[in-house]
């Protein structure tokens, strides 16, 4: 498959400027693609890895990947898909933004490779030296505000009395421009590719990069991405998910992708991996054939999470998902244990309780709601339902001692196969 074949059959294309060309121009041989990523935050989300992963799948395939970072176009702020303006943000909290924005391109694509590098590129780099009456002369008067008002992202802030748009906002796509046909002139770049909601800024580059260059360039967009039950992609009653482990844990990344909706899986298999067609016909089978296993979620929450964090953090995100299932406990860091406490029901101890004889498991189960009453919790022990830090334990005369305690604080009960609960003394 070439490039534009492998986005099709993933379901990554949502239009493009004048495919025949573009399939013709890359039939000839390797171009350079870029896509740009504002420092808006200081974490990319993972509705950015759908451009950034198609940057890596550009690379695969022998092409010339420009991730860009918006040092300047950050300044101002995108309206495409924002019912209202933007807060501006300061330079310093902009350059840390992108400090940490730039580890994280360098993660997911390959600097290092002898043949086709990634180029790590800022565009304060050729805006900040442009004087406001030069951008004018220069850039401006390529564009017409008829057709600037005609952009889905401008016209529908403009639509919305209240909400409105702004001189700044509104000039955000020139910046843009001045990007493509920059990259371009200097670089030989001849495709930006960026979500759906990009493609009045896409077209305005080619647009400005035909009159001063003549020269043809092409824009392709992505979907953006929905769920299956409408919600938006990436939100969880958390918040956004973020590829830094800072702001969403490894844990809670690899759980945002387990929880995928059935619906979803296959297609999220497609976008956010490089699993080939062949191994995604294969779990696509055995997903129809019985979704209860997950076996498409694990390969996809596993996937993912090891290209954003690594093969070792995601065995450790995939050992504590386990431990709500029956894992092992030994090896597991406290503060993976420590994501596990926000899962499932807590209850806090005296830690005199557990010297001497030691509390009685039978109390501790009816104390973590776990058992409505002794009686019962004696029933359900000596049943074989009763687990100590995921150990069967067959005697109700048991006591929790201090040495059952994990990290020195917890103690985790089961009953069943799913009901969990934590004791942490204090």
């Amino acid at each position: 498959m070439n490039i534009l074949e492998e986005l099709q059959w993933r379901g990554l294309v949502a239009d493009c400027t004048d495919p025949q060309e573009l399939a013709k121009r890359i039939s000839e041989g390797p171009v350079s693609v870029y896509a740009g990523f504002d420092p808006t935050a200081d974490s990319l989300h993972v509705g950015n890895l759908v451009p950034l992963l198609a940057l890596r799948r550009f690379q695969l395939l022998g092409h010339h990947p420009i991730p860009l970072a918006g040092g300047a176009t950050g300044l101002i702020g995108d309206p495409s898909g924002k019912s209202h303006e933007r807060q501006l943000l300061t330079q310093e909290v902009l350059n840390a933004n992108r400090a940490k924005l730039n580890e994280q391109l360098r993660r997911l694509l390959d600097f290092d490779s002898p043949k086709n590098p990634a180029r790590l590129m800022d565009n304060i780099t050729w805006t900040a030296p442009i004087g406001y009456l030069d951008f004018l002369r220069d850039i401006g008067k390529h564009f017409s505000v008829n057709q600037m008002v005609s952009k889905e992202s401008v016209r529908a802030r403009m639509e919305d009395r209240e909400a409105g748009i702004s001189y700044t906002e509104f000039s955000y796509m020139l910046l843009q421009a001045l990007d493509f046909y920059v990259l371009c002139r200097d670089h030989g770049c001849e495709l930006q590719i960026g979500g759906s909601d990009q493609w009045g800024n896409i077209t305005a580059g080619i647009e400005l990069t035909r009159k001063k260059l003549g020269r043809t360039v092409f824009g392709l967009t992505m979907p953006l991405i929905t769920n299956a039950d409408g919600s938006k992609f990436g939100k969880t009653v958390a918040g956004a998910v973020w590829l830094d482990a800072s702001r969403t844990s490894t844990y809670k990344f690899y759980q945002f992708w387990i929880r995928t909706d059935d619906r979803d899986v296959i297609r999220y298999l497609k976008y956010f991996t490089f699993l080939n067609q062949e191994e995604i016909v294969a779990l696509e089978k055995q997903h129809e054939a019985n979704p209860g296993a997950r076996v498409a979620h694990r390969a996809l929450a596993k996937a993912v999470s090891e290209l954003v964090h690594g093969a070792e953090a995601t065995v450790e995100a995939m050992r504590a998902s386990d431990i709500l299932f029956g894992g092992e406990l030994s090896g597991i860091s406290e503060s993976t244990f420590n994501e596990i406490l926000g899962e499932v029901p807590t209850t806090k101890i005296a830690s005199a309780g557990l010297a001497g004889a030691g509390f009685s498991l039978l109390e501790a189960l009816v104390q973590s709601g776990l058992c409505p009453s002794k009686g019962q919790a004696r029933k359900d022990v000596e049943g074989g339902g009763v687990y100590v830090n995921n150990q069967r334990e067959s005697s109700f005369q048991r006591a929790l001692l201090a040495k059952d305690l994990l990290f020195s604080k917890h103690v985790l009960l089961r009953k069943g196969k799913r009901s969990y609960a934590v004791l942490t003394v204090e």
